[in-house]
């Protein structure tokens, strides 16, 4: 079992920290199960708060196993929990990362400084690049890519189906990369 690079980091507005099972319901409540946050997510919208214990205890198992894993988004100022976020190893010096954020928190810049609190932590645990795959209809993770140095690569090599919108057709996903200096 590795160490864990890290458990929790702070920005000026926001901590992105491990969950817990005391964090279920705020999960739940917040944004896993409502349907228009989760409709380009690979990952079923949860339907009970069982669904959302499932997830606490996945993320655990992911991180007792790679010392890296999924994150809360956790407001500072009152402790609310605004969405989730995380870094999947993909391979050596490689990871895939991704972020959801509730409805509340749409339109505030969290996206944007939650993104670059992730390519800070891939870059402090020694990660050379980091992978996002988007859904094409959804213009606004695109522009949090982009505007925190994410380009687009060419071609589709990758599809998955998105079980929140009803159809069991994959879709080819645009992927994003940053290559990322050490500190």
């Amino acid at each position: 079992m590795p160490p864990a690079l890290f458990e929790s980091c702070a920005t000026e507005r926001l901590l992105l920290r491990r969950p817990n099972p005391a964090d279920a319901l705020a999960i739940f409540d917040s944004y896993a199960a409502d349907p228009e946050v989760t409709r380009f997510l690979i990952w079923l919208r949860h339907q009970r708060i069982a669904d959302t214990l499932a997830f606490i205890e996945f993320a655990d198992e992911v991180w007792t196993s790679t010392g890296i894993g999924p994150l809360l988004i956790v407001r500072a100022a009152d402790g609310a929990v605004l969405g989730s976020t995380g870094i999947d190893l993909d391979g050596p010096g490689r990871a895939s990362i991704g972020y959801v954020l509730a409805r509340a928190a749409w339109g505030k810049g969290y996206a944007t400084e939650t993104l670059g609190a992730v390519v800070d932590l891939g870059r402090r645990a020694g990660l050379s690049e980091l992978h996002a795959w988007v859904h094409p209809e959804n213009p606004a993770s695109i522009r949090v890519l982009e505007k925190c140095g994410f380009a687009r690569q060419p071609g589709y090599p990758r599809t998955e189906v998105f079980p929140n919108l009803g159809t069991p057709v994959p879709v080819p996903l645009f992927e994003y990369t940053r290559e990322l200096q050490p500190p």
